[in-house]
């Protein structure tokens, strides 16, 4: 039999036999019961021992029991050293003998901090900066960091800036997370030209053995739809022509976005909507040529001949 008490924890076993027996309190459990018949005298004990409610952010670092986690986007991991003042823990001034050990101990530190450190600090610097500009989520920026330190292993920086190679590596990042996101936008934000971060991007995909897989079309269908404020209706169908692009094997080898705004160009005649195949090059980053030469083999092959095409 369980006895729950709420608040007296000053409880005893009632065995006669179990009088000698100290009560064993298990705090991982939240359970007090007797050393002798293990009865349990009281469940879900109350965590007392520290209080862990912060209703700013300096009152929870104040509570806070441990350090902010390791990420690989900061130079030393979050795991840096920093040597303080010329004070004790009391606050009391250190002696001239201590003061001078410290001194000696802070410039060695400093000393061990290489170069290597204080470039990976610039090279986050600028990958932190690409995540603002590009909207992306921290589990892509850290994927993004862990491909940079790979390179920086391999030596692959030789000859090569570092704005091109954060940038590879952040686009290489994106792919494999499926995030939407063109080697032009990326080489606008990291203000690096797009030939020189496609050369890059084809010598790390090469060194270090990735396996990119190709864009899903239909989130580039998203993203132009919401930037260009198109109807709802308009995507749908731009969905719809997509699958059936995909069961007529008309996709394999096209560019995923060329592909998209070609859907949405379709989607937006069939749907009364008037906008012309250059603003659809400019928001997409595709000749219009192309869009035109897609859009083209997307009606002759779908038979799409009028602009009440049901499909």
């Amino acid at each position: 039999m369980v006895v729950n008490y709420s608040s007296d924890y000053d409880v005893k076993c009632h065995l006669d036999t179990c009088k000698t027996y100290p009560v064993i309190t298990d705090s991982e459990r939240g359970e007090m019961f007797c050393g002798g018949c293990g009865l349990v005298l009281i469940q879900n004990i109350a965590d007392a021992s520290h209080e862990n409610n912060g209703y700013s952010q300096e009152e929870f670092m104040k509570l806070a029991r441990t350090g902010p986690a390791t990420s690989l986007t900061m130079h030393d991991k979050g795991l840096s050293t920093v040597i303080g003042t010329n004070k004790d823990s009391s606050g009391n001034a250190l002696s001239s003998k201590t003061k001078f050990e410290f001194n000696r101990l802070r410039t060695w530190d400093q000393r061990s901090k290489s170069r290597k450190t204080a470039t990976l600090s610039k090279a986050f610097t600028l990958l932190h900066g690409m995540k603002t500009k590009l909207g992306v989520s921290d589990n892509v920026v850290e994927n993004a960091a862990y491909i940079y330190r790979k390179v920086v292993s391999a030596r692959l920086t030789r000859g090569r800036t570092m704005a091109s190679l954060v940038s590879a590596a952040l686009y290489a990042s994106c792919r494999e997370n499926n995030i939407p996101r063109t080697l032009d936008d990326i080489a606008k934000a990291g203000n690096v030209e797009r030939r020189i971060l496609s050369r890059d991007l084809r010598t790390i995909i090469k060194k270090l053995g990735l396996s990119l897989n190709q864009y899903d079309t239909t989130s580039f269908i998203s993203k132009i739809s919401n930037n260009m404020n198109l109807k709802e209706k308009t995507k749908r169908d731009a969905f719809k022509i997509l699958q059936r692009c995909e069961k007529e094997m008309i996709t394999a080898g096209k560019h995923p976005v060329a592909q998209a705004a070609a859907s949405l160009y379709i989607a937006c005649i069939m749907n009364g909507e008037k906008i012309s195949q250059k603003k659809f090059s400019v928001e997409s980053g595709v000749s219009d040529v192309t869009i035109r030469n897609r859009a083209v083999l997307i009606k002759k092959t779908l038979k799409i001949l009028d602009e009440n095409s049901d499909l």
